[in-house]
Formats: C-alpha cells, sequence, structure tokens
C-alpha cells in the first residue's frame, strides 16, 4: 500500500529542483542580560514556504535533531537547563516509524547561560540541524554573541553561510551591535511540492488504542478483575434505588479516569512535553527503561509484588466511608493503590511509550488505559444481570498477568535495542535480538501449553481452549521470527529489531556471499547496503574498485537521518527494474552528509567553495557535493566514468523521482559509459 501510495504521490506532486546550494533558513540572534552573570541567547528563524526544520526532541532513529554546541564552554559559563524551543508540529513518520517533531514557517531556540569567566567578551555558538522537503539539507551555521556592556540587549543579524567568516562588524548604537555575514546563497526558483504528511492526531490515536487494551489486559489480572463484582455489589446494595446505584457507579468510574489523566498531566507538567520527547530519546534513560521493564516483567512473572505501601491504602479506604461524592473518589483511589502491583507496570510501560510521542500523549494514554478499566464497573452496574456471565476467579488470572509479563520482557530489548543502535556498540545486533525474542516467545509457548509453571500458578488438569489457541497463536510467531536469522525482512515486525545492516551476517545466519546466479564475496571497503546492494561509504575504495571491474559509478548522496533517501531506496531501488542495474551494471557509492565522525587532524581543511571548517567526515562529502555540483540537497544521484566526468547531459544529476525517470537515467548515463 505505502509502495503505491509513493508511485502516486511521486507522480501527481513531482518537480524537480534545480542543482544550486540551498539555505531555506534565515537565522537572526539576539542577546538578553537577565542579571550581572547571567544571559539569554536567543535564534530567530524564518523558514521558506513548504520548508521544515527538525526540532531538537525529535526521537533518536529518525531525522537528523536540531543540536545547539557551545564552543569553549569549561570554565567559561554555564547552560541553564537544556534549550527551549518554540512551536513545534509533531506528527508521524512512516519510514522512520517515530513520531518526527519539526517546525514549519519560523522557529526560536532560546539557551539561558550563566558566566563563570568575568573576563569572557564573547560566546561562541553552532547550530546543526536538517532542513527538509521532498529534497533534505544538513546544515551547520555559526553565531557570535558578544556579552553586552550596558543593561540594553544586544540584537545581532546574521545570514550565515556554515561558519562563512564575517565580513563587516558596525557598531549602530550604543546599545546595538550589527554583525552583517557575506551571503553566497543562491534562493530557490523553482517550486517544489512536499508530500502530503501524516496528522498529529495519527500518533495520538495510536497511543489512545494501545493504551485502551493495555486498561482491558489490566482489567484481568488478579489485581483488578475479582474488585469488579464486589464494588458492582456494593453500589447496587447501598443505594437507595437502581438509579442512584447506577449513579454512583459512573461517578466512581468518572473519577477512576480523572485519577489516571491527572497522574499523565502531572507527568507531563513536571517534566515537561517536550523534556518528556527527550528523555525518551536519550541513550542513558533508554537504558533506564530497559531496567525498569525487567523488574515490571520479573514482578509479572511472580518474583515478587511491586506495591505501595499499605498504609496508605488503608487511609485511603477509611476516607472511603465518607460518602457521596468524596467518599467515591476516595474507593476509586483505593483501587489505584491496591491493584498498583499489577497496573503500575503497565502504567509505566505506557508512559515510557508516549513520552516517546512528546506533547500531550502520556495524558491521551492515561485516558484511554482509565477509560478501559472504569466502563465495566460502569456498565456492570447499569446491568447487574451481566454479573452471572462473568467467569469466575481464579488461576486463569494470573496466567493473564504472566503473559504480560513476557511481553513486558520482549518489549524491554527494544529500549536496549535502542541505546545500542546510537551508541553503536554492536552488542545488540538484529541476530542477537532475534534470538532473544526467540528464546521469549518460544517459553511463552511452552507456559502455555502448561509445560512450565511459575510460582504463583494454579494445578491444572487441562488447559482450555483459549489458552491452547493463544498457545498455538504465540508458537506461530516464533516460529515467523526463525527465517529472520537467515535474512527474512518479517515486515510483522520492522519497527521493533535492529535494521538488516546492523547484524553479523548482513544476508542472515551461514550466508556471507551475494548474488544469484553466481556468489561474489564482498569487496574491501565494502558492505551490504538497501535490498543487499553492494555499496562502498568511501569515495577512494569506491573509484578504485570501479576501475578494476570497469563499471561506471553511481554517488549516492545520503544521510543516516534522511527521510526521502530511506523512500528512494524502499520504493525505487527495490523495483525489479531498477534493482539489477544497481547490483550488476554500476559500482554505488554511497556518501554520508550527516557522518559525525571526525576526520584526523592532517585530513581537516577549510573550504574553498564556502570558507567552512571541515572537521568530519559528513563535513567532507556536503563540501564534495557543494563544490562539485553546486548543490547540498539530498537525495543526490550522479553517474560518472571511471575518471569524475557526468554520464548523462541532460540531466547530471538526479534526486527524489519516480521509478520509471529514475531507471531512464540510469540507462542513459550506462549506455554512455
Amino acid at each position: 500500500m505505502k509502495k503505491i501510495l509513493f508511485i502516486l504521490f511521486a507522480f501527481l506532486a513531482f518537480a524537480k529542483v534545480n542543482a544550486q546550494v540551498l539555505d531555506p533558513v534565515k537565522w537572526t540572534t539576539t542577546i538578553e542580560k537577565k542579571s550581572e552573570t547571567n544571559y539569554v541567547l536567543i535564534f530567530n528563524a524564518i523558514i521558506e514556504k513548504d520548508w521544515h526544520v527538525y526540532s531538537q526532541f525529535t526521537p533518536d532513529g529518525g531525522p537528523l535533531p536540531l543540536e545547539v554546541i557551545f564552543k569553549d564552554q569549561k570554565g567559561n559559563f554555564n547552560l541553564v537547563g537544556k534549550a527551549k524551543e518554540s512551536k513545534t508540529t509533531t506528527a508521524y513518520n512512516d519510514v522512520f516509524e517515530v513520531n518526527e517533531t519539526f517546525f514549519h514557517d519560523k522557529a526560536q531556540i532560546k539557551q539561558e547561560i550563566t558566566l563563570l569567566n568575568p573576563k569572557i567578551t564573547s560566546v561562541q555558538v553552532e547550530l546543526n540541524y536538517q532542513a527538509c522537503k521532498e529534497v533534505c539539507i544538513n546544515l551547520e551555521k555559526k553565531f557570535t554573541f558578544k556579552i553586552p556592556t550596558t543593561e540594553s540587549a544586544v540584537t545581532i543579524v546574521t545570514t550565515p553561510v556554515a561558519a562563512e567568516k564575517l565580513d563587516t562588524a558596525k557598531v549602530d548604537t550604543a546599545n546595538t551591535l550589527t554583525v552583517v555575514a557575506k551571503e553566497i546563497v543562491t534562493p530557490v526558483e523553482k517550486k517544489v511540492t512536499e508530500l502530503p504528511k501524516p496528522s498529529t492526531e495519527i500518533g495520538l490515536w495510536s497511543i489512545f488504542f494501545i493504551a485502551f487494551f493495555s486498561g482491558f489486559a489490566a482489567l484481568l489480572t488478579p489485581c483488578v478483575f475479582p474488585m469488579i463484582p464486589m464494588t458492582v455489589s456494593f453500589f447496587t446494595k447501598q443505594s437507595k434505588n437502581k438509579a442512584a446505584g447506577i449513579r454512583n457507579a459512573i461517578i466512581y468510574g468518572v473519577s477512576i479516569i480523572l485519577i489516571y489523566v491527572l497522574l499523565g498531566f502531572l507527568v507531563t507538567w513536571i517534566f515537561g512535553a517536550d523534556a518528556l520527547n527527550a528523555l525518551s530519546t536519550n541513550v542513558w534513560f533508554n537504558i533506564l527503561f530497559f531496567i525498569l521493564l525487567v523488574v515490571f516483567a520479573t514482578s509479572f512473572l511472580g518474583a515478587f509484588e511491586i506495591m505501595l505501601p499499605n498504609s496508605w491504602a488503608n487511609k485511603v479506604d477509611s476516607q472511603a466511608d465518607r460518602g457521596g461524592i468524596v467518599g467515591i473518589l476516595f474507593m476509586a483511589l483505593a483501587l489505584a493503590i491496591v491493584s498498583f502491583s499489577c497496573t503500575g507496570p503497565i502504567v509505566g510501560t505506557l508512559l515510557v511509550d508516549a513520552a516517546s510521542k512528546g506533547g500531550i500523549a502520556p495524558i491521551v494514554g492515561m485516558f484511554g488505559f482509565s477509560l478501559a478499566l472504569a466502563l465495566p464497573f460502569m456498565l456492570f452496574a447499569m446491568f447487574p444481570g451481566w454479573l452471572n456471565s462473568l467467569p469466575k476467579s481464579g488461576g486463569w488470572l494470573n496466567t493473564v498477568k504472566v503473559v504480560l509479563g513476557f511481553l513486558e520482557l520482549a518489549l524491554a530489548f527494544k529500549f536496549l535495542s535502542n541505546a545500542d543502535l546510537v551508541l553503536q556498540l554492536h552488542l545488540l545486533e538484529r541476530e542477537v535480538f532475534l534470538v532473544i525474542w526467540i528464546a521469549i516467545f518460544g517459553t511463552l509457548a511452552f507456559y502455555l501449553f502448561g509445560k512450565i509453571t511459575l510460582p504463583h500458578d494454579s494445578p491444572i488438569a487441562h488447559i482450555s481452549v483459549g489458552r491452547l489457541s493463544l498457545g498455538l497463536l504465540v508458537l506461530s510467531f516464533t516460529i515467523y521470527l526463525v527465517p529472520g536469522l537467515w535474512g527474512a525482512p518479517l515486515k510483522l515486525i520492522s519497527a521493533f529489531p535492529p535494521p538488516m545492516e546492523y547484524s553479523e551476517s548482513p544476508l542472515g545466519v551461514g550466508r556471507s556471499n551475494v548474488g544469484n546466479a553466481s556468489s561474489t564475496v564482498l569487496p574491501e571497503g565494502a558492505k551490504l547496503g538497501p535490498n543487499q546492494i553492494i555499496v562502498f561509504d568511501d569515495y577512494d575504495k569506491g573509484l578504485a574498485y570501479a576501475k578494476m571491474v570497469n563499471k561506471p559509478i553511481m554517488l549516492d548522496f545520503t544521510g543516516h537521518a534522511c527521510v526521502n533517501c530511506r523512500k528512494m531506496e524502499n520504493n525505487v531501488w527495490s523495483d525489479v527494474s531498477v534493482l539489477p542495474i544497481l547490483k550488476n551494471e554500476v559500482v554505488v557509492i554511497s556518501l554520508y552528509v550527516d557522518d559525525k565522525r571526525p576526520l584526523p587532524k592532517s585530513e581537516q581543511f577549510t573550504s574553498k567553495s564556502t570558507g567552512a571548517e571541515i572537521e568530519t567526515i559528513g563535513d567532507k562529502w556536503t563540501d564534495f557535493m557543494i563544490s562539485k555540483y553546486n548543490t547540498n540537497t539530498q537525495p543526490l544521484y550522479v553517474l560518472t566514468d571511471l575518471q569524475g566526468n557526468n554520464l548523462n547531459d541532460k540531466q547530471p544529476t538526479i534526486s527524489y523521482v519516480s521509478i520509471e525517470e529514475y531507471y531512464a537515467w540510469l540507462k542513459e548515463g550506462i549506455s554512455k559509459f
């Protein structure tokens, strides 16, 4: 379906971008004095129409988040908290499968600092960010904030291009300093139509439904389920008439919802919506979430119970005897406290997942969870006869709890995988992750078949049809995972395991060769890229190999966080007409412009094209793009001969296009080699 939509929109919305250096974001900066030692550095951006810039809080594994980097900070000044942002938009990205956060039209970043060195006269700041529409640009802008000597603010107006040297500096008045930077940016002349973005509501709706079904799961635990008939009977017997009983039960259900929604609100308010998102994408917090989920899972499996102090329950329970609405509210609070050993791990997991979405997601999640928890109490109070149809409490409730424990344990390794991917430790590669999941779900299947018992399980003479059916479903899922070890894509769980490239054997366990009719050992310096295409990420090594096999070169200027690069790879490169060409007729060299690994000191230089300091591998390839092809956008594809000359005359470079146009461009260039 995604492929069909991509092709449709590519035909309807496609427009070419002229090869030129683009800079769709214009910055101005201001410094405000708060006290003798504290200053606020303010960055204001105007973003061209149809473009957007990603926030600091866009999750890892998605597009490139904005970074605010301070030079020479140690001993000179401290940062007061994290940089604050103006209003952003959050939307689900189906390529990276994360909720990306971004600015459009305008943006403002504020960072307060405290001076430690009274002799400091300026603060050097660098902004690294990604701007996208149908192409993406990774940009670095450097600013100098002059520390004011008066109570007035100092305003710095800049239109820099990647560390461009300042040409002039004029003092307009005693209180205002204006700095004008040389601008070498060619304005965008041709409009590019952006593919439609999914609505923010999609992410919130997904959170709501996940939370809602989690609430039903919590309902079927030993801490909550037995309380349904007890609570409903209490309301129907203590109320003067049926209408009063229904009214009280509804108040009780609404009180449950209010308690959990208040919890979501407090989490969002105390930590801040953006801070939650930042924490959820942080390496060390991903590790912390992993540990928490393992603890929750161990509790569900029966090793121990996570309980709030009994004194809390006793105090709240005593208040429930007061009667009236206040008494009912305390009864709902008592339910939340008494059932915490079962609901706590589920609520904690939901809050962690909602935090990754940012915004009001924790509130939406708690509303969905509590709604599912409260509905049965209200419905059974309205129709007491339904109580007779409820299954009796028994060992099956503990089975539900254990199943949830296995699911928590499996989810925990997703967070550990996130941390491993960011740190690039290669400790939890795809094969290891899948083996762990196979072990977890395989053990769960044996448990459901009655072959394994856990501490709180009741003796069973036979298993029910429902339990057998669930066991067969889990066993089928476990068997489905196994081919993933041999390179199967496992599309049902594509968002969970590490990508195919992040593995010991990119083609699968036991396979180290590529090709169909004939196998070819990976050349030195090459790796398996998207769709199992042999790619080089170093230009010199790729060029040497191309000369050895006498094939044309396809330069792929890309980025780890480039959305439309992934779309081209997933939807165009994978096409049956294009893929054989990329595998057999060209040498693909993928140059990552957002590669932050530093170049050796001996290889660092100052760009002749932009004046920027070339310090990282990504800087090197960006400068190569700008100096050779007069553009800084990704994706960008170039076909060259072995001397670096373009093979396509009419259209030397190509970007985000349809399958047909990409195929025709490849065939034209290769025919001239």
